[in-house]
């Protein structure tokens, strides 16, 4: 497994639809598990294919909640239906990050619940049905295959700390990535 560059905002791949996965076979086999390696090194919770600069609709993801259920898949081609959004302003339950905003983590009121339908890296189909943080997951990672940064669905108050952000870390511009394992994004 090798773990791969992650796309910051600002590359084109992220910011635009994803095409159909068309071939389930060994390759994409590797692709699935060196998507692991990454997000897993990121360390996150989910991880896109145009993350890694693919634009594929494929992600991967991986919660344990609290009771210790792990759910861990690859969904490729996936639909997403959402319950509709709660009402309210999102507070801190409600912060989530991205590997493509490195470090960043702003208040986003998301869907409760959500039935993922999706190829896995065989190309047999499934169904996920979720709540909570999964759901919240399914949703952040369905997002990058439309060409949407979780950035883009923020209120005026976190789409001010993103531009703040992104100018910050010189962000925004096409070519930038980062290593998981290797670059320090402390600094």
């Amino acid at each position: 497994m090798t773990v791969l560059p992650i796309c910051i905002t600002g590359e084109p791949v992220l910011h635009r639809v994803a095409e159909p996965v068309l071939t389930f076979d060994d390759e994409l086999a590797t692709l699935v598990d060196d998507m692991f390696a990454t997000m897993e090194a990121a360390p996150g919770v989910g991880l896109a294919a145009p993350q890694i600069g693919l634009a594929k609709r494929l992600f991967v993801y991986d919660w344990t909640e609290a009771d210790g259920t792990r759910t861990r898949g690859v969904a490729a081609n996936p639909e997403l239906w959402i319950s509709p959004l709660p009402l309210g302003v999102p507070g801190e339950d409600d912060e989530e990050g991205c590997l493509s905003i490195p470090g960043e983590r702003f208040a986003l009121l998301r869907a409760e619940r959500a039935i993922l339908r999706a190829q896995d890296q065989h190309g047999e189909h499934y169904e996920l049905q979720a709540s909570g943080w999964l759901a919240r997951i399914l949703q952040h990672e369905y997002d990058h295959l439309d060409g949407i940064l979780y950035a883009d669905r923020l209120d005026a108050f976190g789409t001010k700390g993103v531009q703040k952000a992104v100018k910050r870390n010189k962000w925004g511009v096409e070519g930038l990535s980062w290593m998981p394992g290797v670059d320090d994004l402390d600094d």
